[in-house]
């Protein structure tokens, strides 16, 4: 018998975008059995062998050619992932002319296969699907059910979601006219668009309420210091509640990379609300920025457009939070290795919370504290100097009192709270119209700061006597002049006024020569 060959359109995953992979196969006979795959697989795409070959005979199909080759181009690019299953089986039956090739042309193919012939859900279709529809050539992506909802958020493409490789075969053959999966996307974002959690949850803490309010307006990265119990976990839980609502720009770019992470599940589709991450402080440095023989998004990429939380933040290894400089800066993570360099975006508001000494209770009236001041300064030393600088606001948390948690009084929605925080972000949005890439007061640099966060003479006299007085270091100056232009926009003031700057100098507990 001579050779036969088919092309099978399918793709893959670089970073969070995606590219076209062309799955060529070759039938021939040989004198011993081979199944090659070309192409620089990486093991799950080597181990697709014995899932397609078992499919297609559980499926009820017998190929007589004994050599069988793959190549899965462009070859100088590794493929990884359990993906290719789908359209190499398709293209072993089409060479073996059980599959017609008419429409092969119009469709990317994707999907796991299990034994059996039916289909499991894969990463990164949304990527993969926005990447595709400006494609002139591709009229559709065919895809395992679970992911057919993911994949149609981009709009654009006919998606075809199947169950099997029988009903895959069927569709090209033209037996079987599944519908074209639809999502309204709107409506799908306003329905998805709730929090779990609210701020009238927390009693008390009025003061910890209105520094995340603070820290919400203007991006800036927050730090709560309380002994245990006091409720910072409870507050940076709902504190993406008070956050802007997402952008449909944001909510895709969101769900990109979680759609790469495989952290779609199938009945959603899109990320619609801020994303919260909050990762045990024995986390390791590649998982928390990224990284791995394959890179993958970390904990600050998942955080993206959301909040990382870091609770206990001494106990986080040394190492660990100091890789998370690069993304706090840049807001973006880049990682190389000898073979690739991917970024994935990081652009997230770091909440960090922490005991004020080892044991936790030296700030604590009902409890009495066992820390000597060199083990409370080792404590907080732990944090460097350099991550501490990207910190704007530091707050106490204390103890809630028992009157406060027996109150029956509701506190103030998020809803509510989140209106006055839009309505400053609206503000910013105009003030940085000019400066590509700032989109908040937090992200303003040194010259922006001299611009922008002008005070008066009564202002600059209580500042200066902020920063002798209380002890406070020149790091804090113009972190207190970023969050008093916050303050300033949360009560709709055009000038930094000295009330601004009052609440502001309250928001740098740890430059206090109380804790250095």
């Amino acid at each position: 018998m001579s050779a036969m060959f088919s092309l099978v359109k399918s793709a893959a995953v670089l970073g969070i975008d995606a590219y076209i992979v062309n799955v060529e196969c070759n039938l021939s006979n040989s004198q011993l059995p081979r199944f090659i795959t070309v192409g620089l697989p990486e093991g799950a795409v080597k181990e697709s062998k014995e899932r397609v070959m078992s499919a297609v005979k559980n499926t009820g199909y017998y190929i007589s050619s004994n050599k069988i080759v793959i190549n899965l181009a462009p070859a100088d690019i590794r493929k990884e992932g359990s993906a290719f299953d789908l359209p190499i089986s398709i293209g072993i039956l089409c060479a073996a002319e059980r599959v017609s090739a008419k429409r092969l042309n119009d469709y990317v193919i994707l999907g796991e296969l299990s034994l059996d012939g039916s289909l499991r859900g894969i990463r990164g279709a949304l990527p993969i699907a926005v990447s595709i529809r400006d494609e002139p050539s591709i009229k559709g992506i065919i895809l395992p059910k679970e992911n057919a909802r993911e994949a149609a958020i981009a709009g654009g493409l006919s998606v075809i979601g199947v169950t099997s490789l029988q009903e895959t075969i069927d569709f090209l053959n033209g037996d079987y006219q599944p519908d074209s999966i639809q999502v309204n996307v709107e409506e799908l974002f306003e329905q998805k668009r709730v929090y779990e959690q609210d701020f009238s949850d927390v009693k008390g803490q009025e003061h910890a309420k209105r520094a995340l309010e603070v820290a919400a307006a203007g991006a800036h990265n927050i730090i709560m210091i309380g002994p245990p119990g006091s409720g910072k976990t409870m507050l940076a839980k709902r504190f993406p509640s008070i956050l802007p609502n997402l952008t449909l720009d944001e909510a895709l770019e969101t769900t990109k990379i979680h759609s790469v992470a495989g952290l779609i599940p199938g009945d959603e589709g899109i990320v619609a609300t801020r994303p919260f991450r909050s990762p045990h402080h024995t986390i390791s440095d590649a998982a928390l920025v990224g990284g791995g023989k394959l890179p993958r998004p970390g904990e600050v990429s998942l955080s993206h457009h959301g909040v990382l939380f870091l609770d206990e933040l001494p106990e986080f290894k040394k190492n660990v939070l100091e890789v998370l400089r690069q993304p706090m800066e840049n807001n973006v993570v880049t990682i190389s290795r000898a073979q690739m360099s991917l970024s994935y975006p990081a652009n997230f508001i770091l909440v960090g919370a922490m005991n004020p000494c080892p044991c936790g209770y030296s700030t604590d009236p009902n409890n009495e504290c066992t820390c000597t001041p060199v083990q409370i300064q080792r404590y907080m030393s732990k944090i460097s100097g350099p991550l501490m600088d990207r910190i704007d606001i530091h707050i106490e948390v204390p103890a809630v009192k028992i009157s406060e948690l027996s109150t029956k009084s509701v506190g103030e929605r998020s809803d509510s709270i989140r209106k006055r925080v839009q309505r400053a972000r609206q503000r910013q949005t105009i003030r940085f119209e000019d400066y590509p890439g700032i989109h908040a007061n937090a992200d303003m640099n040194t010259k922006m700061i001299r611009r922008f966060c002008e005070i008066d003479k009564v202002g600059e006299t209580l500042l200066q006597n902020a920063i002798t007085k209380l002890g406070l270091s020149a790091r804090a100056y113009d972190r207190i002049l970023k969050v008093s232009l916050t303050i300033a926009d949360l009560s709709g003031s055009d000038n930094i006024l000295p009330e601004h700057i009052a609440e502001a100098i309250q928001y740098r507990s740890l430059d206090r020569q109380l804790w250095l």
